[in-house]
């Protein structure tokens, strides 16, 4: 079977990885702080689009909101091609598209987030026990140390060797989530300097 309805079948996997990334271009923070009347996230705190730096504008609300939404863009992207039956590779290339997007968003002048949220949802969609794993590791390092951006970093970190245990039957998904565990560590360099240096600014710690 040469084409699936209009579209030919070869064109499928570049329509759900351009997809991916364009729904991963949506910034959620962006999106609602305008609706919540609150500064560009862009324009304070860390400077980044993201759950954390919303929550600094005192409105947890929308904080929760914008949280929920990179998450979802993540799930949503790797769930359709999982649902359509892409291939493993194809998926992979979603899971990839779609933080890509967030960081580099094309709306936005390719200068997004720092892909936490978006990266959980792609691996709660990839596996429930993955993603919940990264979010007990984040939750445990956020406890004791009241870093967000520590806690990001060491649960991205550990996410690879969860996959490694979880999904071993599934390599594309491991080395999967390698890339995005690197991703995620290098939009934080800055956060890793500060943390070196004692400058970071922690919850509960100005």
């Amino acid at each position: 079977m040469d084409e699936l309805g209009f579209v030919p079948v070869t064109l499928i996997p570049i329509i759900f990885i351009v997809g991916a990334y364009l729904l991963g271009s949506v910034s959620f923070g962006i999106l609602v702080s305008r609706a919540f009347d609150l500064p560009d996230p862009r324009t304070v705190g860390s400077g980044n689009p993201g759950a954390t730096n919303v929550l600094r504008s005192g409105k947890k609300v929308a904080a929760v909101l914008t949280l929920l939404g990179d998450m979802a863009k993540g799930w949503l992207a790797v769930w359709l091609a999982l649902h359509y039956g892409m291939l493993m590779w194809v998926v992979s290339a979603v899971g990839l598209a779609v933080i890509l997007g967030h960081l580099y968003p094309i709306f936005y002048g390719f200068k997004g987030g720092k892909g936490v949220a978006t990266a959980l949802g792609v691996m709660l969609a990839i596996s429930l026990w993955l993603g919940l794993a990264a979010v007990i590791t984040w939750a445990l390092v956020f406890a004791v140390s009241r870093y967000s951006s520590l806690a990001s970093i060491a649960a991205a970190a550990l996410a690879p060797v969860y996959a490694y245990f979880l999904l071993q039957p599934y390599g594309d998904y491991v080395w999967t989530t390698l890339v995005i565990a690197l991703l995620l560590i290098w939009r934080h360099r800055g956060n890793i300097r500060k943390l070196l240096d004692g400058t970071e600014a922690g919850f509960g710690k100005e």
